[in-house]
């Protein structure tokens, strides 16, 4: 009678690490020049003329790093590529690091917070 071969051995057991908490959301100011794209301006019917446009963004970079990324048109929004200027840090500077989702929703309540105070808002 054939002998039963044993079983291989299982492999060990990945054990899942916290998500490190590295994620940003960013705030790009961005051209009055903005206001003259129909898609700028249709998604922001609250605009207050003289308040500034920006660009509400996360990213898993820092946010310096992201910025040239998207001026140098590397996954880049074609209204930052085109139009911004420069970070706001005192826009979000204050909240950074963070997890993915928290990252997810602050990023959300940022667009929303700004809209309401009259500023032009875009987000991806």
């Amino acid at each position: 009678m054939p002998r039963a071969r044993a079983a291989p051995p299982k492999p060990p057991v990945a054990r899942k690490r916290p998500r490190r908490a590295h994620y940003h959301v960013y705030v790009i100011e961005l051209s009055r020049d903005v206001l003259l794209e129909p898609r700028f301006k249709k998604r922001n019917p609250g605009y207050i003329d003289g308040q500034p446009c920006v660009y509400v963004g996360m990213t898993g970079l820092d946010p310096d790093v992201r910025f040239d990324k998207h001026k140098a048109g590397i996954q880049a929004n074609a209204y930052v590529r085109q139009y911004g200027l420069r970070l706001l840090p005192d826009l979000y500077e204050g909240f950074n690091p963070m997890t993915y989702d928290d990252a997810v929703a602050r990023e959300i309540e940022v667009g929303i917070d700004l809209r309401s105070a009259g500023f032009g808002v875009w987000q991806a």
